[in-house]
């Protein structure tokens, strides 16, 4: 698992609100990562709002119009299980593409907590569960903070 080297880092979210867009697809692995986003923006103080949509493909258009909407930052949250069809190729690369280009084309962060996985074991050792190594919905929550935080800071 890549969880070594994970910076520790806790932005203030005072003031911020998130819109946390999560997949219906595998329901418990979806239920830890929404948990480990919204223990995330309670911790930061950001004031959160949970949508939810189909399945992965179609966080980018979600996304895009809660960014639109005037959110501080977006959070999605799937996961793709990799199966005997090259559907897990196409759904992660419109995921990732997608996500990229509403975050460059709005200016907007959004928090990367898609997880791609070769199994369900995997998928649930990333996803904030009892037991689970890693928290992604938390993870990906915070570097949507921190990145929130960051843009905030430059000027020309």
């Amino acid at each position: 698992m890549s969880g070594a080297g994970a910076p520790t880092i806790l932005p203030n979210g005072t003031g911020v609100t998130i819109a946390i867009i999560a997949a219906s697809w595998h329901e418990v692995v979806m239920n830890g990562l929404i948990d480990g986003a919204e223990r995330a923006c309670a911790e930061t103080g950001a004031t959160a709002m949970l949508y939810r949509v189909p399945g992965t493909f179609e966080l980018s258009l979600a996304a895009q119009k809660a960014a639109a909407a005037g959110f501080d930052a977006v959070v999605a949250l799937g996961v793709v299980i990799r199966g005997d069809t090259p559907h897990f190729d196409y759904v992660c690369s419109a995921a990732t593409d997608g996500l990229n280009r509403v975050s460059l084309d709005s200016g907007t962060p959004i928090g990367f907590g898609v997880l791609t996985c070769d199994d369900e074991a995997q998928a649930l050792a990333r996803a904030g569960l009892v037991g689970s190594k890693e928290d992604k919905g938390f993870e990906a929550t915070v570097a949507a903070l921190a990145l929130l935080e960051t843009i905030r800071g430059i000027r020309l």
